[in-house]
């Protein structure tokens, strides 16, 4: 039997967590008749993008650039929290996450900061942890969540006073469980030998097939409320995009993985737990349903789809492609967090500041394409910046 103290801080994890306000380039003159003034001429209201939803689209995990095995100083540059005051290191999480630290975590990487897009003001609303409830109107029945109202009545208030042109939409997982089938597949994998697995993949499948209904019933409910806050607010659907995203797999199939699946490396030097045929089942199975699932709301309810499940092939948390450490060949997911006193264990199994980066650009490559449904991955041999766009 395995030793359960590598991973008892995964017992912690909080899915699928985002941030404030940031100039953008100049007004570009489109927007809704503001009051006039002077010649009694109509004054265009500041244009903006609006993230909501869950830590996919908050930006969970952007402190860090890469992951490192140990904890010490800047944890080997990957730390973006770290810095140095007379020769002593110092940690604060603020300067990542802002007034979120302890809850929404929504990251200055985040992808509606990051994405060349040229708004007055680009938004972020969602929140680690959210679900689709906590997008919902309160009057609607939606729930606040970390202090904080429900996130379509928080766009009500950005809605009242800009010319809103795009609101892209992540939430759906953490309806799904998705952070009680990580803890359930790690803690399977750290308490049974490799002459006997106790895998994962059987419950879990169970356990999405029974969710998934009441979880796109949520999303969809989740759309409506979008809608009617901006019909409320004076804006039309053709007015502004709408665009609802899916998730990436952080970790690789099984023969993709760079540590052995016996022994504790996985564990303790990749932080990436998981029996082979759990992460074959999560890459080939549990992501393509997912998406595939929200694929089909998206469809049913007109608005556009991002699809991100392969977003992070090649990159993942332990792949043979990728190594420890920040440069070329940094792992764009973090890593289970463990024993280790790095961060904290919310953060685990999220695009990390690389990650987010590249979701950025895919966002910025999806406002200059015309509507409709994309897929976007990243292209080989090159950083965040570059990613592939394909209609979907």
């Amino acid at each position: 039997m395995r030793k359960l103290a590598t991973f008892f801080a995964a017992i912690l994890i909080t899915t699928l967590a985002t941030t404030g306000m940031a100039a953008a380039a100049p007004p570009d003159g489109k927007g809704k008749g503001g009051g006039g003034g002077g010649g009694g001429g109509e004054t265009a209201q500041p244009t903006a993008i609006v993230t909501l939803g869950d830590s996919y689209i908050s930006g969970e995990a952007g402190r860090w650039e890469g992951n490192w095995a140990t904890a010490e100083g800047n944890r080997g540059g990957t730390d973006r929290a770290a810095y140095k005051r007379k020769g002593i290191w110092y940690w604060d999480a603020s300067r990542v996450y802002g007034n979120t630290v302890d809850g929404c975590h929504r990251s200055d990487v985040s992808e509606v900061l990051n994405n060349g897009i040229g708004v007055d003001a680009k938004i972020n609303l969602a929140c680690s942890g959210a679900v689709a409830a906590n997008v919902h109107r309160a009057s609607s029945g939606g729930v606040s969540f970390k202090g904080e109202a429900p996130q379509a009545d928080q766009l009500a208030g950005v809605a009242a006073d800009h010319d809103v042109e795009m609101i892209v939409l992540s939430i759906g997982g953490n309806d799904l469980g998705f952070a009680d089938i990580i803890i359930d597949c790690t803690v399977r994998y750290n308490t049974s030998p490799s002459w006997w697995q106790n895998t994962c993949n059987e419950s879990g499948q169970s356990s999405i097939d029974s969710l998934m209904p009441g979880a796109m019933a949520g999303v969809s409910k989740a759309i409506d409320e979008i809608r009617a806050v901006m019909s409320d607010a004076g804006q039309a659907d053709d007015s502004y995009r709408l665009v609802l995203q899916s998730y990436p797999s952080p970790i690789p199939r099984g023969s993709e993985f760079r540590y052995s699946e016996s022994g504790w490396s996985r564990s303790n030097t990749g932080g990436c737990p998981f029996w082979n045929v759990d992460a074959n089942w999560a890459r080939d199975s549990l992501v393509p349903q997912i998406s595939a699932n929200l694929a089909s709301v998206a469809a049913s309810k007109g608005v556009e789809f991002l699809d991100l499940q392969d977003q992070l092939e090649d990159r993942e948390v332990c792949s043979t492609s990728t190594d420890h450490g920040p440069g070329a060949d940094a792992e764009w997911a973090r890593f289970l967090v463990t024993g280790l006193t790095q961060g904290v264990a919310q953060e685990s199994m999220h695009p990390n500041a690389l990650g987010q980066q590249a979701t950025g650009t895919c966002l910025g490559m999806l406002f200059n394409a015309g509507s409709g449904s994309y897929d976007c991955t990243n292209v080989a041999g090159n950083g965040p910046s570059v990613m592939n766009l394909t209609a979907g």
